[in-house]
């Protein structure tokens, strides 16, 4: 029975606390605001943009944070959707996209790989030999970043979970890529400078079958099919691992968090030096080298 009412529940938490539908729309919903107030990610006069791909989790924080913002009229907030040009794929998520921005008369803008940089995802791994994943992160954050600061944004909310969290910060250990970790967390980046546009993630703390659950019930159009991409990931082989350590070992992706948190601070102030050093590519973006990664890319391309 639910904790709180005794009716019948549709989810027992990883704490051993089992919820009711409404219970669990309210447990949800007051979790996501006190991670928002927690890690400071929204102030008054904020412009925000929601990186709204049409599946689950993009679209529930779009209700959220669009909820926040009828609340406070200092606070503006639209869409920002990429259309990476993945067959039978994107373009269907976009339609739910659009449909939830419709229902909440939020403002949606799509920009889309071939437009922007005249290859979509499809051709551009028929062209190059990469992991496919590499390369739609790398054009993604680029547009997305490039597009945010056009639009006078001043933060830019993305649907990342608990899940997507603990993968990267396994990843990173794996991979001896610590600096990368420190760029983590629930407000990323390590210093603010104008050309990053700071990224925020209300659901930082949430599991994503949480998030899974609140879409389903609360009716929201969204996709649930797959990229057809994702199976090639390497973060697809660290999910499956750590589900399967959720399965046996209860709390493990909260406990990997708890401890990521703890020491985040102190990575941050580890390579502050190192972030003041960023450069800008000719394209206008910031990079660590005199060439963005983005730009790079697209030489290959058309090499």
């Amino acid at each position: 029975m639910c904790k709180n009412c005794d009716l019948k529940p549709v989810i027992k938490l990883s704490s051993g606390v089992s919820l009711c539908k409404n219970c669990f729309i309210d447990y949800f919903e007051r979790k996501t605001r006190k991670t928002i107030s927690k890690f400071k990610m929204i102030s008054k006069g904020d412009r925000i943009a929601v990186g709204l791909s049409g599946g689950k989790d993009s679209t529930a924080v779009l209700y959220i944070i669009a909820s926040i913002a009828k609340r406070h009229d200092t606070i503006k907030v639209m869409a920002i959707s990429i259309d990476e040009g993945i067959k039978g794929y994107r373009d269907e998520t976009l339609k739910d996209a659009k449909a939830m921005c419709k229902k909440l008369g939020i403002t949606h803008k799509v920009y889309s790989y071939k437009k922007e940089l005249g290859y979509t995802l499809d051709q551009m791994v028929k062209k190059l030999d990469m992991n496919p994943c590499t390369l739609c992160g790398v054009f993604r954050r680029y547009l997305l970043n490039k597009y945010s600061r056009k639009l006078k944004v001043t933060k830019l909310v993305t649907g990342h979970n608990l899940d997507d969290e603990s993968q990267s910060v396994i990843m990173n250990q794996f991979r001896s890529n610590v600096d990368a970790s420190a760029r983590l967390g629930p407000v990323t980046g390590i210093v603010a400078d104008y050309r990053f546009i700071r990224r925020i993630k209300p659901f930082y703390l949430l599991l994503e079958k949480e998030i899974m659950l609140y879409a389903f019930l609360k009716k929201f159009p969204f996709s649930s099919q797959e990229c057809p991409y994702a199976h090639s990931a390497y973060r697809s082989e660290v999910r499956d691992m750590l589900n399967d350590f959720e399965q046996r070992h209860l709390g493990v992706k909260n406990n990997i968090i708890n401890s990521f948190l703890a020491v985040l601070p102190l990575l941050k102030e580890h390579y502050k030096a190192k972030s003041k050093r960023i450069k800008s590519c000719k394209c206008g973006e910031p990079s660590s080298e005199s060439v963005c990664k983005a730009c790079q890319l697209i030489k290959e391309l058309k090499d």
